[in-house]
């Protein structure tokens, strides 16, 4: 069984299509979640539509995207879990099927492309190289991952607002979780998400988790230097970067 888990705040322009596409996957396996962070809007009023239909919804003031996470893996019972946030939702109706042909007995994560954007550009996860230990090459929207995994690694740790799902996947590539990579789209994302922000300040504060998370999981001298010499020179790429294509957009 496949646990689906939303995660909303104030999300009524764009709740409806993610429930949509989760009821209407032609794979019926499934647990659906739905963990709301105790919206003011009419997201609350558009999930009761559906709750018929949807196994367990919440609505309560949590501690951030990660703390509502943990709450819908505690929720869930299936043997693997997909986190379709409220500004995610599946590529088709039989998505979740054609990645599923791609498990294994074995496999913790099964990581897939992903669409994104009002370009709808796929972008294909990298896996499990030497490169994960600096940059994040998963895409939560396109990952099954193993319940069980999850539970072993502590879920996702709440000091981070952005940077929480690249944290748990480079603690299960730290430990030598087994991924297979499925060359099929499962799901959108949408560029509306605080990760998406482009400005310099919301770039910073995401580099800052990003940094953060090297810090928290660095595990030898030698990689502590090399995340060093990282951010010694990314930083001042990003920013010649950001620079450079904010004046070709004012030309």
């Amino acid at each position: 069984m496949i646990s689906i888990i939303t995660i909303s705040l104030n999300a009524e322009i764009t709740i409806e299509q993610t429930i949509q596409s989760v009821l209407n996957q032609s794979y019926k396996n499934i647990e659906y979640i739905v963990v709301d962070g105790g919206s003011t809007d009419r997201t609350v009023e558009i999930i009761n539509e559906y709750r018929s239909r949807i196994d367990n919804f919440i609505s309560e003031n949590d501690e951030g995207i990660s703390d509502a996470m943990n709450k819908g893996v505690a929720l869930a019972n299936g043997d693997y879990l997909i986190f379709l946030h409220a500004d995610d939702y599946f590529k088709d109706d039989n998505s979740l099927e054609k990645a599923l042909e791609f498990f294994e007995e074995t496999v913790d994560i099964i990581a897939c492309n992903i669409q994104y954007g009002e370009q709808l550009n796929i972008f294909k996860p990298r896996g499990f190289n030497f490169w994960f230990n600096f940059k994040q090459g998963i895409y939560h929207q396109g990952s099954i991952c193993r319940r069980s995994l999850i539970e072993e690694l502590f879920g996702f740790d709440k000091q981070f607002r952005i940077a929480m799902d690249y944290d748990f996947f480079l603690r299960a590539y730290h430990n030598r979780a087994r991924l297979v990579k499925a060359p099929v789209v499962l799901a959108v994302m949408r560029d509306t998400g605080i990760s998406s922000r482009q400005d310099w300040k919301n770039l910073k504060i995401r580099f800052a988790e990003e940094k953060k998370v090297h810090h928290k999981n660095c595990n030898s001298f030698s990689m502590g230097m090399l995340y060093k010499l990282y951010w010694f020179l990314y930083l001042p790429y990003r920013h010649v970067s950001f620079v450079l294509k904010a004046k070709k957009g004012n030309t």
